[in-house]
């Protein structure tokens, strides 16, 4: 295992390339399975999670080649079983679930794994499996999907914590091959929804509504090969940026697109910092004041909760209190305690944290429990006096592409080490 060495109190400057968004090449590289013909997916990110993805779809019989950051997929042959090792440790993975049941007529793929960072279940993937016609059953650790044929259907897929993002993929991926119309209402609407409908699309599929809560599939017979370049990363971006302001640094995202961030600028701007839009991204830096916030993460497009952490950070460096509520995922505020070993006072009553400000944080020894966590904890070591270790940054690996080689151009100092 690696860790990441930090030595804090680095303004960042300079211009950063964002990469292209993991949680939309996921499910695009998923959708490969549903032609025989070539497809070539560019600005995919060179991550664990992407490598995984990469494994699994060979492990399928897919035929695939990596150069740079595009990837080329040949699914002409396919089989209806993923591999259980490599499903299970992903839960993007799941996402293979759809296109092997539209183009097979049966799938059986293991239970997915991913970050702890509370309860994930798949039940609205599955519900809208069986609404399109499949019969379902769980055993032995495996999902077993199967169907004489998929007919469009009417869904709802709402769950306790709003919209299944990666349930919506899976469901419009399925649906553009079945029988007739398949209306999904309480649809997932982030880009990355909109990303995958529009690489459907290119493919020959009939997908309207993307990026609304109402999304609507007219099914076809089969779909073609196509050339498609993925989005770019706004949890990315939204780390760098915050990590500017933060450091008091000033950075320029190159290729961050303002209108997928639209959630994250607001409270940054009204946090103090100052935000140009460029041409090619957005410039940031911090104002003259830090201003404490009370930031609510909600689905797409409200804050993000894979911001939360990152944006937590930042609360520690401002005058007074900050409210940090959380009400996508039960289990994410595992960084609390981590970032209680370099100084941050922050108390947790039911789904809020209370972040107290103006704390000067000091290097230490800290563990990442998750992906957005290992964010947060880098952000902090940036701020912090003195020497800050970040253990297990695999979990950094599999959402953060070169992480350290990026913050170095930008002035920080960052080390990889083994333990």
């Amino acid at each position: 295992m690696y860790s990441l060495i930090i030595k804090g109190g680095t303004p960042l400057h300079g211009a950063v390339e964002i990469s292209g968004a993991k949680n939309a090449a996921l499910p695009i590289l998923a959708a490969t399975l549903l032609t025989r013909e070539k497809c070539v997916i560019r600005r995919v990110p060179n991550l664990s999670d992407v490598a995984f993805m990469v494994k699994i779809l060979n492990s399928l019989g897919a035929r695939t080649r990596q150069r740079g950051d595009t990837i080329t997929v040949e699914a002409e042959r396919v089989k209806g079983l993923g591999d259980y090792e490599l499903v299970r440790k992903m839960r993007g993975s799941v996402c293979i679930l759809g296109p092997l049941l539209a183009r097979l007529r049966e799938a059986r793929v293991s239970l997915p794994g991913g970050c702890v960072i509370g309860s994930r279940p798949i039940d609205l993937h599955l519900k809208g499996m069986r609404a399109l016609g499949a019969t379902i059953r769980i055993e032995g650790g495996y999902v077993h999907a199967r169907t004489r044929r998929l007919v469009g259907a009417e869904m709802f897929l709402g769950g306790r914590a709003g919209p299944t993002v990666l349930g919506t993929a899976n469901v419009m991926m399925a649906a553009a091959l079945a029988e007739g119309v398949t209306i999904i209402e309480s649809a997932a609407c982030e880009p990355e929804v909109v990303d995958l409908a529009n690489f459907l699309n290119a493919m020959g599929a009939h997908v309207q509504g993307a990026g609304s809560p109402t999304i609507t599939v007219t099914g076809v017979k089969e779909l073609h090969g196509a050339d498609h370049e993925v989005i770019p990363d706004r949890i990315e971006a939204a780390t760098f940026a915050i990590a500017a302001v933060a450091t008091r640094g000033h950075v320029t995202l190159r290729g961050a697109r303002p209108d997928h961030l639209s959630a994250v600028l607001d409270k940054l701007q009204e946090a103090g910092a100052r935000i140009d839009r460029s041409g090619d991204g957005l410039s940031v830096r911090r104002g003259r004041q830090l201003l404490p916030l009370d930031v609510t993460t909600q689905p797409y497009a409200g804050f993000p909760t894979d911001v939360q952490a990152q944006m937590m950070v930042l609360m520690t460096q401002a005058p007074g209190i900050s409210i940090i509520t959380e009400r996508i995922f039960e289990s994410r505020f595992m960084h609390v305690s981590e970032l209680a070993r370099l100084g941050a006072e922050i108390l947790i009553e039911g789904p809020s944290a209370v972040v107290k400000g103006r704390v000067r944080l000091s290097g230490a020894p800290v563990m990442a429990s998750d992906l957005r966590a290992s964010a947060a904890l880098v952000v902090a070591g940036l701020v912090a006096r003195g020497e800050t270790r970040v253990k297990r940054i695999y979990h950094l690996d599999r959402g953060y592409e070169r992480l350290d080689e990026k913050l170095r151009k930008l002035g920080a100092k960052v080390q990889r080490a083994r333990d």
